[in-house]
């Protein structure tokens, strides 16, 4: 047997103060995203902002549904709607963040596995890998400048060729 260790690296920024022009600008739209969430169940409300190389910025929030797997996370709504809208886009960055009322964010807004999978294949497509923004509850980011960080040994479509 071996065994292996997997590492990223990944820039901490004590608030968004820290933060440069664009993924300052890219954090401000995805907390005004907030806003727009549909979460009346779980009251866990989150944004997301994409910057696009033709300068467009595109926000996301999740929308639940009282089925649960019927919702959708803030990443892959503004994902998806980039896709169809400017399907010739590169996605150059995403800004995650999110509020709720009901418990303490004590760690910073990370993606689910699904969204992981969906930010995994944009990469893939776009042959251009995309800056991540994670903003905590307390205003402190983490920031990736891939999603390989977060989703290392990801599913990929070559694994499914003969």
């Amino acid at each position: 047997m071996e065994v292996n260790k997997l590492c990223f690296e990944f820039e901490k920024y004590a608030s968004t103060d820290e933060l440069s022009g664009g993924d300052l600008q890219l954090m401000q739209h995805a907390v005004a995203a907030i806003k727009n969430a549909y979460a009346p169940y779980s009251q866990f409300r989150v944004g997301a902002a994409l910057r696009l190389d033709n300068g467009k910025i595109i926000t996301g929030n999740n929308q639940e549904n009282v089925a649960y797997p019927s919702g959708l996370c803030a990443e892959r709504v503004a994902l998806f709607y980039a896709n169809s809208n400017f399907p010739d886009a590169v996605v150059e960055a995403i800004a995650i963040a999110a509020e709720t009322e009901t418990f303490e964010l004590s760690g910073p807004v990370t993606p689910c596995g699904s969204c992981r999978q969906v930010m995994s294949e944009t990469e893939k497509r776009q042959e251009h890998k995309m800056r991540v923004l994670m903003r905590n509850g307390d205003g402190t980011v983490l920031a990736t400048n891939s999603i390989e960080g977060l989703l290392p040994l990801m599913f990929e479509a070559d694994g499914l060729k003969k």
